[in-house]
């Protein structure tokens, strides 16, 4: 059936959401196509994917790396992660993980599926009546990526700029560094270790 057609999504954008105060915009694109599904998730989900697509480590592990850690430990994959339903606007996610012998379904939010589904690397997936029913089709790309998630507080944008960052010397830049660190602040940590990266290979 046409509408069971199973759609392969990557996540193309996330940001603050414009219409609730915060929460945060998950926007899920089609791989072969133009349709873009956008989920508001909460913050501290927001943060758990943005950590990970940045590479940062926490100093502790947040939940969802103790879930990857724990399913590790006993052997168990997950191989994909679907949103298989929407009802009254709220999608409904699964797990589908595999302990090498069976493959057992796992009721999960969306965001955590989410969150789950970049550290494990496995795929995410929808269905066809989902996109056409919630998709919005867009002509360009007009979400900015990781666009202000900072640990859910207003960071001043001023201080992450290029020309703000270049103009620090590599001692401040450490510094700065650290303090994000300490604060959750992980996308802004990100722009700090990127040039502290950038100055050390050039």
């Amino acid at each position: 059936m046409e509408k069971m057609k199973k759609i392969k999504l990557d996540i193309v954008g996330l940001s603050y959401s414009q219409t609730q105060s915060g929460a945060y915009a998950l926007v899920l694109g089609e791989v072969s196509g133009r349709r873009r599904l956008p989920i508001i998730i909460g913050g501290f989900e927001a943060q758990a994917i943005a950590i990970e697509i940045e590479k940062m480590t926490p100093s502790r592990p947040l939940t969802h790396d103790l879930f990857k850690s724990f399913a590790q430990s006993y052997h168990i994959d997950i191989q994909e992660v679907i949103i298989y339903n929407l009802v009254d606007g709220i999608f409904y996610a699964k797990l589908l993980c595999n302990d090498g012998k069976k493959v057992t379904e796992i009721d999960a939010r969306t965001s955590d599926a989410i969150a789950l589904a970049v550290r494990f690397g496995c795929p995410i997936y929808t269905y066809e009546f989902i996109l056409a029913s919630a998709g919005i089709v867009i002509e360009g790309n007009d979400f900015v990526f990781l666009e202000n998630i900072e640990s859910g507080k207003d960071q001043p944008k001023q201080e992450t700029s290029a020309a703000n960052i270049s103009a620090l010397s590599d001692d401040e830049l450490k510094a700065k560094l650290k303090q994000a660190l300490e604060e959750e602040a992980y996308e802004r940590a990100a722009k700090f270790r990127d040039e502290l990266a950038r100055r050390k290979s050039s």
